[in-house]
């Protein structure tokens, strides 16, 4: 069924007029001119069709089809009130739906994530797997970690990396180049892995060099897995964190983003 269109604004000037009995203070209550209240409210009796204030040689008094609604009305009030309460709340829970490509999340993600809880355990996360095309709305996302120039079409951050880096087995390796997909120049390669962070574990298992971005090979140098071929190679892309304008403005998803960053 058809919803029926609702005149909001001059519903609410009603709801004012008829608590004060007086345009005069109810433009006081809504920061409007006493003559932009006689306005909604002629507005407002052209569109129902009926008569809802009259003026007496007492003041300004309800008719009764005016009245016949008040009670309606207000609860309707209360309940909008309600609604909006409900939908703000989600803002101050801190429970928050990520979506990352598998190794971004495994590399970099789970030990920030870690790092958050152990210092604010109530804290709650849902991981997706996002290795391609990222829908906010049908997944319910809060926040999304992708690769790219820039943000695209959302709001974003991108995380602080030196680039690309190359890396093998400490010991030395053969000097077969590991590519997966997005790795430049992966066409010669011998060994092809499905992504960055598999192409890491490659290196560490000795099967050859891997060229990827430092901040996922970060965790596996620090621990001595593998060890750094050369220079940081500057990239035009990198990892950013992406979200809608709605989702970017949210204070627990402003959190998330700076305590990612520190």
């Amino acid at each position: 069924m058809k919803r029926t269109h609702l005149p909001l604004n001059g519903l609410r000037v009603l709801d004012a007029a008829a608590r004060h009995l007086s345009f005069t203070r109810a433009a006081d209550e809504l920061a409007v001119t006493p003559a932009a209240v006689g306005q909604q409210i002629r507005a407002l009796e052209d569109t129902l069709g009926v008569v809802l204030f009259r003026r007496t040689t007492k003041g300004l008094e309800l008719t009764p089809e005016g009245d016949a609604g008040l009670a309606a009305l207000r609860q309707g009030f209360l309940e909008f009130e309600e609604a909006v309460r409900a939908m703000q709340a989600g803002q101050s829970s801190k429970s928050l739906t990520i979506a990352a490509p598998r190794d971004v999340t495994e590399k970099w993600l789970l030990p920030r994530l870690a790092a958050i809880s152990a210092t604010d355990p109530e804290t709650r996360f849902a991981l997706v797997s996002a290795d391609e095309a990222i829908d906010f709305t049908e997944a319910n996302l809060d926040l999304a970690i992708r690769w790219g120039e820039g943000p695209g079409e959302y709001e974003g951050e991108a995380i602080e990396s030196d680039g690309l880096v190359t890396v093998e087995h400490p010991g030395g390796s053969v000097m077969t180049a590991i590519g997966w997909p997005g790795a430049a120049g992966d066409g010669a390669t011998l060994v092809r892995v499905g992504d960055a962070g598999l192409a890491i574990d490659a290196a560490a298992a000795g099967l050859g060099r891997a060229t990827v971005p430092e901040m996922l090979a970060a965790h596996d140098l620090a621990a001595g897995r593998v060890v750094r071929v050369g220079e940081a190679q500057p990239s035009r892309h990198g990892y950013w964190l992406v979200a809608p304008t709605p989702q970017w403005r949210q204070k627990k998803v402003q959190a998330l983003v700076e305590a990612l960053g520190d």
